[in-house]
């Protein structure tokens, strides 16, 4: 046997536990629910067969469609804020920090990572409740007669998801930076482009890997989340993942459920192709 077979078993050795577990906990279980989604409920009973009708009924039925609508803006809006705040914070820790001190600002950064998820989540209806921390300051300093409704809202959904994301979006973006070598910057400064230039038309290119790639997790993170939207939302409006968890827990109508999902893993699909230019391994 050659060197190179030799390399390529040992290769195929290598990845074969890899591909069996995503196989085996990945695609089969991804298959079995496209199977599922083409069932349809009689009673309480599930009838296999190959029918349309619940990808019919999500994209006709105002309250399954406006579900998915809320949860695309809450995503988008989530991965905009997210990245016009981490973009700045990031520079700052990269080329403002002295670099004895980036790692405790990069730990600070991440010290939400450390707080539990549902934690985070009713820490921040506190703050935002009608007798939380905001609303007691306003009332305090006389901007408002009233308590603000800001908790069981989509504005406390997205600040509490901004909250977490900003730092993963931090992070990401800071090992482009890092990376940028400040000759670009005098290079272009040399042939005559301001600062303003300068960032709009090399430094922000060059970092683009990093936030698309920070921008991809949060879309994927943010719009597959159910504790946040459930916690802070107060159920005003309905996410997909919420609505997804309303048939299978309240209906029991799992068809429906599996159909809602594979459009929820397509649309995370669409998101993947729209940022593919920029997700390349060679380029992260």
């Amino acid at each position: 046997m050659s060197l190179a077979s030799k390399e390529r078993t040992l290769a195929r050795g290598l990845v074969a536990p890899a591909l069996l577990w995503t196989l085996a906990f990945f695609v089969v279980p991804f298959l079995a629910m496209l199977a599922l989604s083409f069932a349809h409920m009689e009673g309480r009973k599930i009838v296999q067969g190959f029918d349309p009708g619940n990808y019919l009924r999500a994209f006709t039925d105002w309250s399954q469609l406006k579900a998915l609508i809320n949860s695309v803006e809450i995503t988008l809006t989530v991965t905009v804020i997210s990245v016009v705040l981490a973009w700045p914070l990031a520079a700052i820790i990269a080329w403002r920090v002295p670099q004895r001190f980036q790692r405790l600002a990069l730990l600070l950064a991440v010290l939400p990572f450390w707080t539990s998820y549902v934690v985070r989540s009713y820490s921040w209806l506190l703050v935002l409740g009608k007798n939380g921390v905001i609303n007691q300051a306003l009332m305090g300093l006389g901007v408002v007669a009233e308590p603000l409704a800001l908790a069981s809202s989509r504005t406390a959904t997205v600040i509490g998801f901004v909250h977490f994301f900003v730092m993963l979006l931090t992070l990401t973006i800071y090992a482009n930076l890092v990376q940028l070598s400040p000759n670009y910057a005098r290079a272009a400064q040399d042939l005559g482009a301001g600062r303003f230039a300068t960032f709009a038309h090399v430094i922000l290119p060059l970092t683009l890997p990093g936030v698309i790639t920070g921008a991809f997790v949060t879309f994927v993170l943010c719009i597959g989340d159910y504790i946040t939207p459930q916690i802070l939302g107060g159920n005003t409006e309905l996410t997909l993942p919420q609505l997804i968890m309303l048939q299978m827990g309240r209906s029991g109508n799992f068809p429906m459920a599996s159909a809602l999902s594979v459009i929820l893993m397509a649309v995370v699909s669409l998101a993947y192709a729209g940022c593919s230019r920029w997700l390349r391994l060679d380029r992260i």
